[in-house]
């Protein structure tokens, strides 16, 4: 299976409960397996702000990516509930808009806003530079984003959505390798991808510590203030930092930069089993199938 036309960000994908998400350039499919046994997939095309100007802007494309991670994401994980527990609950419309955006304000609060404040009170108490303690607010952010992903992982049904995003990740770098998608061939390939949600997160921190220390002594209303407004700023940076390192890893300085990334897959990607790997390519399959019928040059 040839790769030569792929463009590397084209092609991604998300852990679901008991199933796998693949995302191309015009579609996304989703497989599942259900209490039965049985694989279900479901698919869709992507249109509206996947096919607008703003996704193929350098910087602004990155807010597109992270709008898909939480939109489709939340979606493709109700679904996926859905299938393992026999409802038929939707979210859609003005109930997901609301789900993203109280999701937003509490990874928000507890990541980026109750680190400044934290840090902010302690300065109160104890002598430090602007610059110390916007890098020991850093500090406690990383903290904490790594306590999060480990602590949950230990819990059962989110050690079993690690193992799927494992199957994921393994897919998409046996389909990049131009290998043959089986799940006893897939299983041979790495666990980690320079393209990662997990490796995005440690970037978006990494990049709030360097532009946060450089902004100076704040009162506590702008130190909260500009943690919620160079956030957009953040992530674009964050993304077209992604994207560069995992378009040139064939130098070595550069897989040097990516290294704390693939390292942090480790919290949230586990080896999958055989029949999950089938899940993940079943959901790859479906996906490219579609791609290929509206972009020969895939074929």
């Amino acid at each position: 299976m040839s790769t030569e036309k792929l463009k590397l960000p084209s092609y991604g994908g998300q852990a679901l409960m008991e199933g796998v998400l693949m995302r191309g350039a015009n579609f996304v499919s989703a497989a599942f397996r259900d209490p039965t046994g049985q694989i279900q997939i479901e698919s869709e095309e992507l249109t509206g702000i996947y096919r607008s100007r703003i996704a193929k802007i350098p910087f602004l494309r990155g807010l597109v990516i992270l709008w898909d991670a939480l939109g489709l994401g939340t979606k493709y994980l109700t679904i996926s509930a859905n299938i393992q527990t026999g409802e038929d609950e939707k979210i859609e419309g003005p109930a997901m808009t609301l789900t993203i955006i109280v999701s937003l304000a509490i990874g928000i609060g507890l990541f980026f806003l109750a680190p400044a404040a934290l840090v902010q009170l302690l300065e109160r108490w104890v002598k430090m530079s602007a610059f110390v303690g916007n890098l020991l607010e850093g500090l406690v952010r990383l903290a904490l984003v790594i306590g999060y992903m480990w602590a949950v992982g230990k819990m059962p049904d989110i050690h079993r959505v690690f193992m799927y995003h494992g199957a994921e990740h393994k897919t998409i770098n046996a389909f990049e390798s131009g290998a043959e998608l089986t799940p006893e061939k897939v299983s041979a390939y790495s666990l980690q991808h320079p393209r990662c949600g997990t490796g995005f997160v440690l970037i978006v921190v990494i990049f709030s510590v360097i532009i946060f220390a450089m902004l100076g002594p704040l009162s506590m209303f702008w130190r909260l203030a500009t943690r919620i407004l160079l956030l957009p700023v953040i992530v674009m940076l964050a993304y077209e930092y992604m994207r560069f390192t995992a378009n040139h890893l064939d130098n070595a300085f550069v897989r040097a930069l990516a290294a704390p990334n693939l390292a942090m897959q480790k919290l949230t990607t586990a080896e999958p089993t055989l029949e999950m790997l089938e899940v993940s390519i079943s959901a790859f399959n479906h996906m490219y199938e579609q791609e290929k019928a509206v972009n020969p040059a895939l074929k």
